[in-house]
């Protein structure tokens, strides 16, 4: 094939065409826009929470949600069983306020971490993660863990042949809260307010933002930080529970209950999420301090 050879100046002329070409594409778009035309008002806090309760009525399992006020839209989190039809039914429900929501997706499936193993041991099967040492004002000694794993208000022990007892669960609170309470009974198992080799002294709320530690009986110990407050989880079966905070800290069946800690200070109780901690994912905590002040103990 015959190449035909360009004049010096030929490639100078194309791209002032070019450039010509890209300068009246800009001007069309810009006249596109009406002038003086402003952008849509952000949603106020009454078309937010409107929204947060249409994502929740529309009961899709698979869906995390929270209000995120520095940008005004209700940011929902699928799993991979959510279908496209799903989420069409979710912005219907939202109506109006659809424009309110920011979807985005995550790999696996939201899941409450619990399974068979080791830690903590309840008589009706399964295992958990111890989370916080507390004591009451009287100074009798409980331990917090996931309302999930004392749904059933089952008795706990050391090991899977449940032949050395902790004692039996006292409170319990799920769903819509993931928090439960164990009373030692047996004086011969320590309850030391530790978590691993750290001290833990204190309790408070945790900021967005925040980098903060996850421990837990499957997986050990991973940290992560904190990406939003006040999330809501669909578990599926009618399992949604509200108040979360989201992470990025990975975690695993049989994790849950486990503690959420920034140093010394006690944050939350692992709920559930999806990943593992090979391929990382997105795990949702109770706070503590709410289970702190329902049942009346603290942390030492």
């Amino acid at each position: 094939m015959r190449i035909k050879r360009t004049s010096p100046h030929s490639g100078v002329e194309r791209r002032t065409r070019l450039i010509a070409a890209a300068s009246g594409l800009v001007a069309a778009l810009a006249i596109a826009v009406p002038a003086g035309a402003e952008p849509p008002a952000p949603f106020s806090a009454g078309q937010l929470s409107a929204a947060d309760d249409a994502v929740r009525a529309a009961d899709v399992a698979g869906t995390a949600w929270y209000v995120d006020s520095e940008t005004n839209t209700v940011v929902l989190t699928a799993d991979s069983r959510v279908t496209k039809g799903q989420l069409g039914a979710i912005k219907r429900a939202v109506g109006a306020n659809a424009g309110a929501l920011r979807i985005e997706r995550t790999e696996g499936t939201f899941r409450k971490y619990l399974s068979g193993g080791d830690a903590v041991y309840a008589d009706a099967g399964w295992r958990c993660s111890l989370g916080f040492n507390v004591r009451d004002n009287s100074g009798a000694y409980f331990f917090l863990t996931a309302g999930h794993c004392t749904d059933g208000d089952p008795g706990w022990y050391t090991s899977t042949a449940l032949t050395t007892l902790i004692g039996p669960t006292t409170g319990s609170s799920f769903p819509d809260n993931d928090y439960g309470i164990v009373r030692y009974d047996n004086t011969a198992v320590s309850h030391e307010g530790t978590v691993g080799g750290q001290d833990i002294t204190t309790a408070a709320d945790p900021t967005v933002g925040q980098n903060v530690t996850r421990r837990g009986s499957t997986t050990g110990t991973h940290t992560g930080r904190v990406t939003a407050l006040n999330a809501t989880v669909n578990y599926g079966g009618g399992d949604i529970v509200r108040g979360l905070i989201q992470t990025t800290v990975c975690a695993e069946p049989g994790d849950s209950g486990g503690p959420l800690y920034d140093g010394s200070t006690a944050l939350g109780l692992t709920s559930g999420g999806s990943g593992d901690c090979t391929s990382g994912g997105t795990t949702f905590f109770q706070p503590v301090k709410e289970a702190l002040t329902a049942y009346g103990v603290s942390v030492y």
